[in-house]
């Protein structure tokens, strides 16, 4: 056990002797480590608020969404929805209720910036933001329809940000209607705090995005709430059941289950995922490549340390298990000073550049709080790779002075 002890003693001193080769080896983990973990960290919170988003995971803001998204379909496209199919589709039976939106892109104030305007019925719109207390998600107060007023909306933190917006203030005509010109009033802003794809979103009633678009009678989509077991039936019945709506012909139904919208999010984050995982497999071969050549620097003072080593008696084994420990620390403070980083690029630099390549959207600082979660898988694997980048990336240096000669190594 003593000699044990000696030989890491000794391993550990050896990373103070040769400081340049230390450092260098201990940014080329951090090259690689780095972004790999501020990707994944990414990945896994952008995940876990979609889930939270779609209602299949509990914790705040988690709450009881529709189990069937309902819209027009014409020759496999999908088409608005004639608000006379949310009649019909109510008297089914396992149908609780049936909510009609309007969702479409809007161009706000003089920049012409761009956003998503989404419309619900003024009684809906409490649960549709969170079902708790309004103030914990808006500043001011939810979008009213006033016959012959101003349409009131609700900004998203970034857009008030980048217009320059607050509550009670007025913006440009953002549409013009057959019922003439109406400037937008400003009656809540998104907190800051709330969830990020509320962030760039414009929020008012059903009616009042029916006024803006000029689209009465029309709705982008019917949201259907189902007793518990009877979804797929339901799906079912309307596609079989709801075709010719109103006063159109040719136009059937499509259906969208939650499930399916489950079973797409990972496939979509999984692929981006994928694609960050191939370049950073390839970017861990070359930090191999690239270590063993680091290891170069201070080879000859190595070399000699080893001769005497061997001089006063150490065998080749207790050499390599001394480099060992040298390399395995090296690795240990690589991905250690890797983990902090990335929480600081995450947590305090809110993931700089590298949150739009996984939320389409995103400047390369983005305004609202981007999630992210540094999971103890990618973390623990983190670590792994990086004790093999530099036990790997250094042993066939180590083992080469080990196996000569005394009098060879120290020449």
């Amino acid at each position: 056990m003593s000699a044990f002890v000696e030989i890491a003693r000794t391993g550990c001193a050896s990373i103070g002797r040769h400081p340049i080769r230390s450092a260098v080896t201990i940014a080329a983990v951090l090259s690689v480590l780095v972004p790999y973990l501020v990707g994944m960290g990414l990945v896994e919170g952008i995940r876990q608020e979609a889930l939270v988003a779609i209602g299949s995971a509990d914790g705040p803001g988690a709450i009881a969404l529709p189990d069937l998204y309902v819209a027009g379909s014409r020759f496999g496209r999908r088409v608005p929805i004639r608000l006379a199919a949310a009649e019909d589709i109510a008297r089914f039976e396992g149908v609780v209720r049936v909510i009609p939106r309007i969702v479409g892109r809007v161009t706000l104030g003089k920049k012409d910036v761009e956003a998503v305007l989404v419309g619900l019925p003024q009684e809906e719109l409490a649960e549709a933001i969170t079902g708790a207390t309004i103030g914990k998600v808006i500043e001011g107060q939810l979008p009213r329809t006033e016959p012959g007023g101003a349409p009131q909306l609700v900004l998203g933190s970034a857009l008030a940000e980048e217009l320059g917006q607050q509550v009670g203030g007025v913006i440009p005509p953002i549409l013009r209607s057959s019922r003439g010109e109406k400037t937008p009033r400003i009656v809540g802003i998104f907190r800051t705090d709330s969830s990020m794809w509320q962030s760039r979103v414009v929020l008012t009633t059903f009616e009042t995005a029916a006024e803006l678009f000029d689209q009465q009678g029309l709705a982008t989509d019917l949201l259907v709430h189902c007793r518990a077991g009877q979804p797929a039936e339901v799906s079912a019945r309307i596609v079989r059941e709801v075709r010719g709506v109103g006063d159109e012909t040719g136009i059937g139904c499509e259906v969208i289950l939650r499930s399916d919208l489950e079973s797409l999010l990972p496939v979509g984050l999984g692929h981006r995922a994928g694609v960050f995982n191939l370049v950073f497999v390839v970017a861990f071969a070359v930090a191999i490549l690239a270590i063993l050549v680091i290891s170069g620097f201070g080879l000859a003072e190595r070399r000699r340390t080893i001769g005497i080593l061997k001089a006063t008696g150490w065998q080749t084994d207790q050499v390599l298990l001394r480099g060992l420990v040298e390399h395995l620390l090296l690795g240990l403070i690589g991905a250690t000073a890797s983990i902090l980083l990335a929480f600081v690029w995450l947590k305090w630099f809110n993931g700089f550049w590298i949150a739009g390549v996984f939320v389409s959207g995103l400047e390369t600082s983005p305004g609202i709080p981007v999630p992210f979660v540094l999971a103890p898988v990618p973390v623990l694997l983190a670590v792994l790779i990086a004790c093999l980048l530099v036990t790997v990336g250094s042993v066939f240096s180590t083992w080469r002075s080990a196996v000569t000669s005394p009098a060879e190594a120290m020449r």
